[in-house]
This record gives C-alpha cells, structure tokens and sequence, in this order.
C-alpha cells in the first residue's frame, strides 16, 4: 500500500484538489453535486465548506500522499430518524486506484466517527456498476445490504445503487 495520511482540510489544498478532481472518470461514479469539469473555484468551495462545517456532525478529512491532496473523505451524520446513521462518500485521484489507499482511508475515518459520534451504522451508497468503490467497501468491512435497481439518474442513464453499512459492532 502507498504510505498515505488523512487530516483535516487546509485551504491551501484547493489547488491539488482541484487538479486531482478535474476528472470526468471519478465524476462518472459521483452525485450530480460534484461537477466535471473541476475548476479551482469549485475546490476552493468545497475546502472552505469542509473547513466550516467539520465538527459536530461530519468529519472531512483529505486524503494526502506524498503531502499532496489527491482525495477526499467524509461521514456526515443524518437527522431526523436517520439520526443514527452516517453516509461514507469518498473519492480518491485515479492515478493512486487499486494501491490499498481508499480501504485503508475508509476503515481510519470509520473508527475515528464512530469514536467522534454517537452513531450505530455508517453507510455508503456506490453504483452497482463501480466495482473499485464495492471493493473498498467490501475489503473495509462493509455489508451489501441491497440493490436498489433503477435509482439513480446520472449522465443520461438509469443506473441502480448499492446499500453498503457497517455497524458500530463490526467496525475491525
């Protein structure tokens, strides 16, 4: 695995993060909220977002290696009776995929929120079709808990979606 660390968002990260997103390979398999192309006013936004709201109910983190931002990371905590549960989003710079650095990322920022919040259940919701991402899930101990078949909309296409979760009891 490539030496890697998470820490919290410095505003001088907008520029690495904003060349490593500009990618429309990680955009393909993201909400529609993270736009392609990836300017640097996007990612001076979303570092200063992360920077703000990081605390009481969501834990950002960028993913560094070689002290360069080349990712990102996150648990936000929900509300109403969802108030329980956290979603996991992530993406990581296609040049480090397949290198062990989003598991290892994964399972770091799932003990630290589940240390941080009172929560039970942390879940992640990738395309059924993103097998990279199901892996990282599957590989940090995440359960596929279902298929939602045709619920997502991206690019033109129906695609379904995956239910992954990993409950406080399980966390490795």
């Amino acid at each position: 695995m490539v030496p890697f660390t998470l820490r919290p968002w410095q505003r001088t990260d907008a520029e690495a993060i904003a060349e490593a997103a500009n990618n429309p390979s990680i955009a393909a398999n993201l909400r529609n909220v993270f736009p392609s192309p990836y300017t640097l006013a996007d990612a001076e936004w979303y570092v200063g977002d992360c920077i703000a709201q990081d605390g009481e109910h969501q834990l950002t983190r960028a993913v560094m290696i070689e002290g360069k931002a080349v990712g990102s990371i996150g648990v936000f905590v929900k509300d109403d009776v969802y108030e329980k549960s956290a979603e996991l989003g992530y993406w990581l710079a296609e040049a480090h995929w397949g290198q062990g650095v989003m598991t290892e990322a994964v399972r770091q920022i799932c003990r630290d929120a589940f240390g941080r919040f009172d929560i039970l259940r942390i879940f992640a919701e990738p395309f059924a079709d993103n097998q990279g991402s199901r892996r990282v899930l599957e590989k940090a101990g995440f359960t596929c808990e279902g298929t939602m078949r045709s619920g997502i909309y991206k690019n033109g296409r129906v695609h379904s979606y995956c239910m992954y979760a990993l409950l406080r009891e399980e966390l490795e």
